[in-house]
């Protein structure tokens, strides 16, 4: 059974940026960073297959979300660069066993839940 930790939130500023990581124990293939910002749904950021380390990114998150994988550690990273306001929310790391197919935006694509870290982003 994969279990997720994620660390890394916090307040921060706007224009700065975060590093954010996943520390994963266990076995899976997909590994992907969802955003919960107050008052909305879930949304994906991004997916990483740890076949390549190839990352899907949707194309409204493309630029500023940036994740890689140090395997050695089996942490996922997720850097967010140019922190605006709307960056606020929740950041949870999702694992699954599928290598982030078609589906990869669905949070029932995956099996596994962190618990989150909280961003605040103000100045």
């Amino acid at each position: 059974q994969v279990q997720l930790v994620e660390s890394g939130g916090g307040l921060a500023q706007p224009g700065g940026s975060l590093t954010l990581s996943c520390a994963a124990s266990g076995d899976y293939y997909g590994l992907a960073w969802f955003r919960q910002a107050p008052g909305k749904e879930r949304e994906v950021l991004s997916c990483l297959r740890t076949l390549d380390d190839k990352v899907v990114y949707p194309d409204t998150m493309k630029g500023r979300f940036s994740s890689t994988r140090d395997a050695a550690k089996n942490i996922v990273y997720l850097q967010i660069s140019n922190l605006k306001s709307e960056d606020t929310g929740t950041y949870i790391c999702a694992a699954s066993r599928g290598y982030c197919g078609s589906f990869y935006y669905a949070p029932g694509a995956y099996e596994a839940w962190g618990q989150g870290t909280q961003v605040t982003v103000s100045s």
